[in-house]
């Protein structure tokens, strides 16, 4: 729906532009044009009304999508904004949302089962388990396992977490709480 905005916001900006434009231009393609630049009736047998208004259309359309090439292709502007909003959001770097947490942890717990003689393998799996340990004394998983309480009865307790982590997150308040 996103890519078809672009399209439709472009065609109403051009129509839009053209019809405020147009009455302050119209004279020019009448008989009664005397001053400036004056066009006739018909241009190439076509009524000068639908050429001037096309041309302004067309000029409109044009001059968004250079702008938008500029703001795109030579500026790079949107780069920035995208790195400066990645850069700035812990949960884009290094932090765990819950979804993420418990992804992690069962795939790391996995691989720790998958492979109980590599030492390498149980070392990192051991290491994201700690990483996913850490992640469940914070706001967003105590939110998660309130929510989870409240959707589907008492959550499990997670064989990564600390003990009473879970009992820590239902008891966390929240200053937006009602």
């Amino acid at each position: 729906m996103q890519q078809s905005q672009s399209i439709a916001s472009l065609l109403l900006w051009g129509t839009t532009i053209t019809l405020v434009a147009w009455p302050n231009i119209s004279w020019r393609f009448t008989p009664s044009c005397d001053s400036g630049i004056c066009f006739s009736e018909t241009i190439f047998g076509i009524p000068s009304t639908y050429v001037g208004s096309s041309v302004i259309f067309l000029t409109v359309m044009f001059g968004v999508l250079f702008i938008g090439f500029l703001y795109d292709q030579v500026f790079s502007l949107w780069t920035e904004l995208s790195s400066v909003a990645l850069e700035r959001n812990p949960y884009a770097t290094y932090a765990l949302n819950p979804t993420w947490l418990m992804s992690i942890a069962l795939q790391a717990e996995i691989l720790k089962r998958t492979s109980p003689d590599d030492e390498e393998i149980t070392k990192q799996a051991d290491w994201y388990l700690k990483w996913c340990e850490q992640y469940t004394e914070g706001e967003m998983f105590a939110r998660a396992v309130q929510r989870w309480d409240k959707d589907m009865g008492k959550t499990p307790t997670f064989w990564f977490t600390t003990d009473g982590a879970m009992d820590r997150a239902r008891e966390t308040s929240f200053e937006d709480d009602d």
